[in-house]
């Protein structure tokens, strides 16, 4: 569409506008991105054609709808014609409702429910389920392009203003500062220096500069966001401190400020906790109350689960601040309490608040349900009209108009629904009857119910009987009070006919139940009588459509007791079950713990728990909470003094061992050892079953539709262990000695341990990353330790741990290069977690790549192949194992025997999982022994001999004469297409002329695309990812794999070009690509690694007309790449880095200038983290040249990015180590590189610098020396 509304002809972007209408109107803005839109619409105001005029107009309303009006005109109204504005203006009038998509895109259907219809709205909890169908709210923020404010400030005198003697001139300053960090959103940049500025006018002696400084600091946090959280953490204190002054305006500014920095990102409430711990004991009271009021502030605009992690840091504050002497403070420490408690409840709050008197803590109890109750008013008058609202324009509107293009949108046509332009108000969910979906499909609507009231309301027995009126003789009713215990009998039998000869039963169930409880009650005592009542109950339960759980709470205390009684035990139970038919098991169970629990007779005890092993058989534990289930029977039924009760609860844990297998006894670790032996015993009989223990019973109500299905090991409960993975512990497993480092790991162990060995994966990243570093630990035991844990969070995560622990399985088969057969031992147990976490087919990639590994071993190689034939014998079927053909062929001609034994084992394995017709297809790989073992194997006898000598010849094809064998080998039955990369690659004869030839076959392909990325399978390519080039010479079968690649996607003159052996020819090939290099760009990102890969093997080869040619093509490549927004791939950054890197001490000067810039480029786009790892190893080059320019390159990204890379500034010691080798150029880098880190750092850079010699530090001090004496000479601040 970008290229279309570009078109010099007015027809072709009028249908162009139309379409992105059309698409923005059904699909919304959450589907279509309206900045791109946004970034179109100022060219087509002023266009010459007044359709395409009007077009835009309409799209530019059909935005308002979506992102509301504000936005729109604060980016494009400025932009426009002064009469445009007046059109809009005028047309804006019309915008009025809100804006919902009619369809969506595939993957949302698949995932999303039909939509319901709203036919009424009820309630404040009913408005929430409304306002989550609300329509996407889009923030201006993201809409907006950054502005770069620190170049037009240093042009505009901000910094000899802020160092005038007067007052005026200070604030001028500041407020030019002010003025251009209003922008909506601001570039990042280096703000230090703005912001040490800023802390020293915070504190000016005139009160006018410090109030434009705090607003300033305020604009800075509401346009730059989370890239300001580093300064906002800087100038808290100061701010903080600055709310004793009492100046209203300052007062103000100070409040909007730190208000500002919280709503924007830059603070968060678990980041500030120590500094308003040192505001709270301030000596001025106003600083101490002001400051709980922004705590106040800051919860109320946090949602639950940040409250949930931060209330334990601040509740105590608050609790210390209820005993100040100051009425301010104490109320205000109540608003904090408040604000927790409305978010996350009481109970968080019930230990603290045991130490408050009577007054406080009533005190306390009124402020929460006031607020409570003024918020729940609101929500709901708000939503009942919102509803409405919504209703009646969109159905009015939707019903009389389809919007077809986008000039339809102006004045006749009809008025516009438009986005609602406070964002807070979130708009409710409108009650269209039907709705259309993505295939043009009317959908049934269903009206929203609200949630069922189960806590039954008291009620007389007059009361009863006056609502019964009749729908049970009054005869019977009187008989059933009576105190002959035959008339009771009587009179219950004749209730039994009479319920059952109703028709209408739905009506009058929860009545009658409530008649059943009130007489005979359920004190009754003649044993007949009872059995009825429960006969009664049990056929209203079960004849019932719809049976009220509030009944099951009026009958389920009464019916728990007969299950103690053996005369009414087994009617008893059968009732339950109809209950837990009626309402779904995870009620009834919930309910039925509570009772249990607190029940005085054992009995009901022990045969409520014999009930639950029935009920679980019958039902399953899909609809069940497995955690609450467990702590039920450790707390409550294994912890009983009575037998029968422990027996029984043993007995349950078995039936659930049955649904949810072995993960359970994870959970019942601290039990005692005779009932673990008893458990075990049970835990026998009942196997784990998985899948195939299906239920027997299901359950009535839509609690079977909305629980998790299927319960097995995923229904056990995991814990978020992200709160006790500190900072403190990741910085610890990095210590420099070795018994915290150890000490640390087991505090991992202890809270697997403290999970149950059941985790969730959030905030695990940073384990994951602290762990890998122990595998290069200098302590082999400790690596072992550091395996034993990485497997134990794999196990404990399940499959969920592939994504966190990007990279850690690559470095664990790194360790099966130890000659220590108990590291390797260790490394095997690791994969053996890995493996029942994630399975085989997630590892493959890694373990190709490591079965490539030089550095893997002799015996190394030969455990992992003997550990994959251990895993590929467990299979009946696994295609992925054919990726593993091409290693274990390679691995046949190793030198060692035991590699060539476990090698022929694995490929047995292969060829039995994957079948004899994948195989055939995948002969070409492999060659030498293992085709042959291959060929005996899959291939009839007289077949092999033939097969085996021509696919023989295809892979001797490249290393000889060629002409001959490629002629051999088509008289051998290979077919001609099977010989393309053979004949491609054939060097020419001295007699041939092959330039005509190639002419011809140029024009016939000149209309075809220059890449080919139909079926490109670009994510596969970069799983597959298995070794790493040499940057020497890479192996024959690296360069067989490129050309197969480039001759698939790349078109044939091209891809003969870049394969010519002529340097001459490659250079025209980089010239056609040069030239199309603007109009492939999304041809170009898909075969990138294919290219990157041509490029590295250039970088090898000693050819400088060629290499010179490369390099004047990668800054274009990567331009091409930063204007499509696109960032190199891991994998990718792996092709590539490693080779520019070590390319990088060129012996040629003009080739290592080139080099060095194309660095810069690359680090510039691409992640200074990610990227540094690369840089180091090209610190540990035995080229002294690279050395060199590794050093300047750690010092650029210091200076670039000093705080991104801050957690691998330990590497520095690499570069200190530089500073004793004896070439003077390298000694010179280094210790350039470190004074830039002293620039940054100041005095802590020694704290990464490792041990030094007295010649190293007094040669490095000096260097620091000069340069804090240059930093003087431009008149800087010292680091410090």
């Amino acid at each position: 569409m970008e290229k279309a509304i570009k078109n010099k002809v007015s027809k072709a972007v009028v249908p162009a506008i139309d379409v992105m209408f059309q698409a923005l109107s059904e699909f919304g803005a959450k589907v279509v991105p309206p900045k791109r839109i946004l970034k179109m619409l100022p060219e087509l105001f002023d266009h010459q054609d007044q359709n395409v005029r009007a077009s835009s107009k309409g799209l530019t309303l059909e935005l308002c709808r979506w992102i509301g009006k504000d936005p729109v005109k604060s980016i494009l109204f400025e932009k426009m014609r002064d009469t445009m504005k007046k059109e809009l203006e005028a047309e804006l009038v019309n915008v009025t409702g809100a804006a919902k998509p009619s369809r969506k895109i595939r993957s949302e259907q698949d995932k999303e429910p039909e939509p319901e219809g709203v036919s009424e709205v009820v309630g404040p909890g009913h408005s929430e389920e409304v306002a989550s169908d609300a329509p996407l709210e889009i923030d201006e923020y993201d809409l907006m392009d950054p502005v770069d404010i620190l170049s037009p400030l240093e042009k505009s005198g901000f910094w000899d203003g802020v160092k005038a003697t007067k007052w005026s001139e200070r604030k001028e300053a500041v407020a030019e500062l002010t003025k251009l960090a209003s922008i909506k959103r601001i570039a990042p940049g280096d703000f230090s220096e703005v912001c040490r500025t800023l802390k020293k006018l915070i504190i000016d002696v005139n009160i006018a500069v410090a109030v434009e400084a705090i607003q300033a600091i305020g604009n800075l946090a509401r346009g730059l966001r989370s890239h300001f959280s580093g300064s906002s953490r800087f100038l808290l204190p100061v701010l903080l401190e600055k709310l004793k002054e009492k100046k209203p305006t300052l007062t103000e500014s100070l409040t909007h400020t730190l208000q500002a920095m919280h709503k924007a990102g830059c603070l968060n409430l678990a980041d500030i906790v120590e500094d308003v711990k040192t505001a709270v004991k301030n000596k001025v009271p106003l600083v101490r109350s002001s400051t709980l009021n922004w705590v106040t502030f800051c919860i109320e605009t946090s949602n639950k689960a940040v409250i949930l992690k931060v209330h334990k840091d601040y509740v105590p504050i608050c609790m210390e601040s209820l005993n100040d002497g100051t009425p301010d403070v104490r109320d205000s420490a109540f608003s904090v309490l408040a604000a927790v408690a409305k978010l996350v409840g009481m109970r968080p709050l019930e230990r603290s608040l045991e130490k408050l008197d009577d007054v406080r803590r009533k005190k306390l109890s009124e402020m929460i349900a006031g607020s409570g109750d003024s918020v729940a008013a609101v929500a709901t008058s708000g939503t009942v009209q919102a509803a409405r609202g919504s209703m009646s324009s969109v159905e009015t509107s939707e019903s009389s108009f389809v919007k077809k293009s986008a000039a339809s949108m102006l004045s006749g046509k009809r008025p516009a629904p438009a986005a609602p332009a406070n964002k807070k108000a979130a708009p409710t969910k409108s009650g269209a009857s039907k709705k259309v979906d993505g295939a043009g499909r009317p959908e049934t609507s269903r009206a929203i119910e609200p949630p069922e009231d189960v806590e039954p309301a008291e009620m007389s027995l007059e009361e009863i009987e006056t609502r019964l009126g009749s729908i049970i003789q009054a005869d019977t009713v009187s008989q059933l009070k009576s105190a002959v215990w035959k008339e009771r009998l009587e009179a219950i039998s004749s209730l039994k006919e009479q319920v059952e000869g109703l028709q209408n039963l739905d009506q009058s169930v929860e009545i009658l139940i409530r008649l059943l409880c009130a007489i005979p009650g359920w004190n009754e005592k003649n044993v007949q009588v009872q059995q009825q009542v429960i006969e009664v109950i049990t056929y209203l339960a079960s004849t019932a459509s719809k049976f009220p759980k509030k009944c099951v709470v009026l009958c389920l205390l009464g019916i728990s007791e007969r299950i103690a009684d053996i005369k009414t035990r087994a009617l008893a139970m059968k009732c339950l079950t109809a209950f837990t038919e009626a309402v779904g098991p995870g009620f009834v169970f919930d309910r039925l713990y509570k009772i249990m629990k607190e029940h005085k007779n054992p009995k009901v005890l022990s045969e409520g728990i014999l009930w639950m092993v029935l009920a679980i058989d019958d039902f399953g534990v899909s609809h069940l909470k497995l955690k609450d289930l467990i702590d039920f029977c450790k707390d409550t039924g294994l912890q009983s003094s009575v037998a029968a009760s422990r027996n029984a609860t043993i007995k349950l844990l078995g039936a659930l061992h049955k649904f949810v297998g072995p993960d359970i006894k994870g959970f019942l670790a601290d039990v005692k050892p005779a009932l673990l032996s008893a458990l075990d015993a049970e835990y026998e009989k009942n196997p784990f079953e998985g899948a195939s223990a299906i239920p027997k019973k299901t359950v009535r109500t839509s609690e079977s539709m909305t629980s998790v299905s299927g319960g097995g090991l995923d229904s056990l409960p995991r814990e978020d262990i992200s709160g006790k993975v500190t900072p403190t512990l990741i910085k610890s497993l990095e210590s420099p000695d070795w018994k915290v480092r150890l000490e640390s790991i087991e505090a991992v162990n202890r809270i697997l341990e403290e999970a149950n060995k059941r985790i969730q994966p959030t905030g695990t990243g940073e384990l994951f990353g602290a762990l890998r570093g122990r595998l290069y630990d200098s302590n082999k035991n400790l690596i072992m330790t550091a395996l034993t844990t990485i497997g134990g969070v794999a196990s404990a995560m399940g499959p969920a741990v592939e994504k966190p622990s990007k990279g850690v399985l690559s470095d664990i088969l790194k360790c099966l290069g130890d000659n220590k057969k108990h590291m390797r031992e260790c490394v095997l147990n690791t994969l053996d977690s890995w493996v029942a976490a994630v399975h085989l087919d997630k590892m493959i990639p890694y373990i190709i790549a490591a079965l490539f590994e030089s550095k893997l071993g002799a015996d190394g190689r030969k455990d992992l192949f003997d550990w994959l034939s251990k895993q590929l014998s467990g299979l009946s079927e696994f295609p992925d194992a054919i990726h593993l053909l091409k290693p274990a062929g390679s691995a046949m001609m190793d030198k060692s025997a035991d590699v060539r034994k476990a090698a022929e084992g694995c490929i047995s394995e292969i060829l039995r999982v994957c079948g004899q017709e994948m195989i055939e297809r995948n002969l070409k790989d492999i060659h030498g022994p293992a085709l042959a073992l291959v060929l005996e194997r899959v291939r009839p006898a007289n077949v092999y001999q033939e097969s085996f000598e021509s696919t023989k010849t295809i892979t001797m094809g490249p290393s000889s004469k060629t002409s001959s064998k490629v002629a051999k080998a088509a008289s051998n039955g290979i077919s001609k297409h099977s010989n393309r990369s053979i004949s491609s690659r054939v060097l020419p004869t001295k007699g041939s002329k092959p330039e005509p030839a190639m002419s011809i076959q140029d024009r016939a392909v000149q209309s075809q695309a220059l890449l080919n990325v139909k079926d490109s399978n670009k994510e596969d390519r970069e799983r597959m990812v298995v070794r790493r080039f040499k940057f020497e010479e890479p192996r024959m079968e690296q360069i067989q794999d490129l050309e197969g690649d480039m001759m698939k996607y790349f078109r044939e003159d091209l891809n003969r070009r870049l394969l010519s052996p002529d340097f001459k020819k490659q250079v025209d090939g980089l010239e056609m690509l040069q030239k199309a290099l603007p109009s492939i760009g999304n041809e170009i990102v898909e075969v990138l690694d294919i290219l990157l890969k041509w490029f590295v093997l250039q970088f090898c080869k000693s050819n400088t007309t060629c290499l010179l040619k490369v390099l004047e093509f990668l800054p274009a490549l990567f331009n091409l790449l930063r204007d499509e927004a696109y960032i190199l791939s891991e994998s990718e950054a792996a092709i590539f880095l490693p080779c520019l890197i070590e390319k990088l001490g060129h012996n040629i000067e003009k080739v290592r200038e080139k080099m060095r810039e194309l660095a810069k480029q690359i680090l510039h786009a691409y992640s200074a983290t990610k990227s540094f790892p690369y840089i180091l190893e090209g610190l540990r080059s035995k080229n002294n040249r690279t050395r060199i320019e590794c050093a300047d390159l750690v010092g650029f990204l210091i200076d670039q990015h000093g705080a991104e890379i801050s957690g691998q500034l330990k590497s520095l010691q690499l570069v200190a180590s530089l500073t004793t080798e004896r070439d003077g150029e390298t000694r010179k880098a280094a210790l350039n590189t470190l004074a830039t880190g002293y620039q940054i750092l100041g005095e802590d850079i020694w704290r990464y610098l490792g041990k030094l010699t007295d010649a190293q530090k007094s040669m490095i001090d000096d260097r620091f020396k000069w340069k804090v004496r240059e930093m003087e000479k431009k008149e800087r601040r010292s680091p410090w």
